[in-house]
């Protein structure tokens, strides 16, 4: 089986920018679909999203953080990397 580097990213957003920011994250996935899948979901809590990435190299993994994390009306951003060795 071949497991592929992930991450989880929770992300605080401005007040009302949630469906903006998704829209953009969107676009920016799209671009980089050769190099990365994800999920992103709003949800209700201490955070207001989150995205899920999964790619073939860890180095691609940590380019698609680095241009998330830096989207426009982002306050804040939580990264957990997937420990590979306990996916099931």
């Amino acid at each position: 089986m071949n497991i592929m580097p992930s991450a989880y990213i929770l992300l605080n957003t401005k007040p009302d920018a949630e469906l903006e920011i998704i829209h953009k994250i969107k676009d920016l996935m799209n671009a980089y679909n050769q190099i990365a899948e994800y999920e992103i979901h709003g949800v209700y809590g201490v955070y207001d999203m989150i995205v899920k990435i999964e790619c073939p190299e860890m180095e691609n993994l940590r380019y698609v953080l680095g241009k998330i994390r830096r989207v426009d009306k982002v306050i804040s951003t939580i990264t957990m990397l997937v420990i590979e060795e306990q996916e099931l």
